[in-house]
């Protein structure tokens, strides 16, 4: 879930108004979905020593097991990567001319060593209310609750109008070596085609045991590094000189540091401000809402207390931040060259070359040479909020969850779904589970997840995919 940790949902410890969870039910079919989830976690998916192939073939071998003809169940391995196959299945639906719904999520997982956990993190260990594993969250709560729900909809003889089509992809976590959403798009042309797609990216929030909410990501921001280079002949230290690289990058990265980018509130943030502030309550929340009001123009001193928060600040604008800085060659000689990253997050919409321009006209020097670096990422508006998308996943929300509001947000962070968008097949982060306010270990040590809101999500993504089906 590559820095999913940083996104948009990030919520302060005084959150006090909540409705609180309800006694957890037994649904239909929970201990065959647990020895699935069990089989798929205990899977090794690292990119070091795993293979997302032998998730794909098992979570296949479970489809044709439930009545999935081969035809409707299939792997995509690269040639050059036979590891990194990814597993794309359909339910057909009775309306051909309807594009299918697509549920997407990782198989592969974060690094995790043996000798720095508590248990072992490819061995599902149930403890306390909570399953302990690499990925027992991250993405594989969703990419087991999907295939289950495909399961059930063909034990149970669920005839869809529109086709449900699952992809269970490999390489969301180290997208830079290979990511199967970008190769299926690219190799694969059509496959991923749908009317939208289900991904990870927001599940909800869960504080003492009580929900606060339930999450829907619209949009992510862009993830774009930039190389700021300053050369200078350099000479003996003994005779400095003023023209110094070091001097030149310094100043540069201090008017970088000291400048922000422009606000611009899209309808997500606007949405996320407006009831997350109604939840928050205070100051701040009555800040937030006071923004949420006046997108366009919001009055300056709540738009500075919102922007105090460095999350919420983060979902207002686009953020450049120096990462790395290396300079010089040697203790005794002018710098002949200065270097420095600065990895920024761009809001949807807004191009990288448009901040390519931005950041050389703060700097305003024609020495500090400025060019982004790595894979350029694909840039999209943001995904709209349509009473489409946002009314079967409110239903059940209130369902199943009375009194529990649905949440929309942009992400800061990054998944999947930003290959999705430019591709034509609009991504909304949706998965009915909820994460606690320390974020569970993801990406760090001893992931974990709770055991009800892991049943929980499972059967409000079953519920919703049937909703947005029909």
């Amino acid at each position: 879930m590559a820095d999913k940790r940083l996104g948009a949902l990030a919520l302060t410890a005084a959150l006090a108004v909540a409705a609180p969870a309800a006694a957890q039910p037994a649904y239909p079919g929970q201990a065959a979905f647990r020895a699935l989830y069990q089989e798929l976690v205990e899977i090794n998916t690292t990119l070091s020593a795993g293979s997302c192939t032998a998730a794909s073939e098992a979570m296949a071998a479970r489809l044709k097991a439930a009545g999935y003809p081969d035809v409707d169940v299939k792997i995509y391995v690269p040639a050059d990567r036979p590891r990194d196959g990814n597993l794309v299945a359909i339910l057909p639906g009775s309306n051909k001319a309807a594009k299918p719904i697509l549920l997407l999520a990782h198989l592969d997982v974060v690094e995790a060593k043996r000798e720095d956990w508590v248990r072992d993190p490819f061995k599902l260990v149930e403890e306390g209310g909570y399953f302990y594993a690499r990925g027992a969250a991250d993405d594989k709560a969703m990419a087991a609750a999907f295939t289950d729900a495909l399961v059930r909809y063909r034990q149970e003889g669920f005839k869809p109008k529109r086709a449900i089509k699952l992809a269970l992809t490999c390489g969301e976590e180290t997208p830079d070596t290979f990511n199967g959403v970008e190769w299926l798009l690219r190799e694969h042309p059509g496959v991923l085609d749908a009317e939208f797609a289900l991904n990870e990216g927001a599940g909800g929030r869960i504080e003492n045991g009580k929900r606060l909410f339930v999450g829907m990501q619209a949009g992510e921001k862009v993830y774009q590094n930039y190389q700021l280079e300053v050369t200078n002949p350099g000479g003996h230290s003994s005779r400095p000189v003023k023209d110094n690289a070091i001097y030149r990058l310094a100043a540069a990265l201090t008017k970088i540091g000291a400048f922000d980018f422009p606000v611009a509130i899209n309808e997500a943030t606007k949405l996320y401000f407006d009831r997350m502030g109604a939840l928050q309550g205070g100051p701040m929340g009555e800040a937030m809402r006071a923004v949420a009001a006046a997108p366009a123009a919001p009055p300056n001193a709540a738009l500075q207390a919102v922007a105090s928060d460095p999350s919420y600040n983060a979902m207002m604008r686009t953020t450049c931040v120096a990462t790395l800085v290396s300079a010089g060659h040697a203790d005794n000689a002018l710098p002949q060259r200065a270097g420095a990253n600065v990895n920024c997050r761009i809001l949807p919409g807004e191009s990288v070359d448009q901040i390519l321009a931005t950041l050389t006209g703060v700097i305003a020097d024609p020495q500090v040479k400025v060019t982004p670096s790595g894979k350029l990422s694909p840039v999209s508006p943001p995904p709209a909020l349509t009473a489409r998308v946002l009314g079967p996943a409110t239903a059940v929300a209130e369902e199943m969850y009375p009194g529990v509001p649905i949440i929309p947000a942009m992400s800061t962070g990054a998944t999947d779904s930003r290959f999705l968008l430019p591709a034509g097949v609009p991504g909304y982060g949706l998965s009915g589970m909820g994460g606690e306010p320390d974020g569970g270990g993801v990406h760090g040590l001893n992931e974990r997840i709770r055991v009800d809101t892991l049943y929980e999500g499972r059967e409000f993504l079953y519920r919703v995919v049937k909703l947005y089906a029909r």
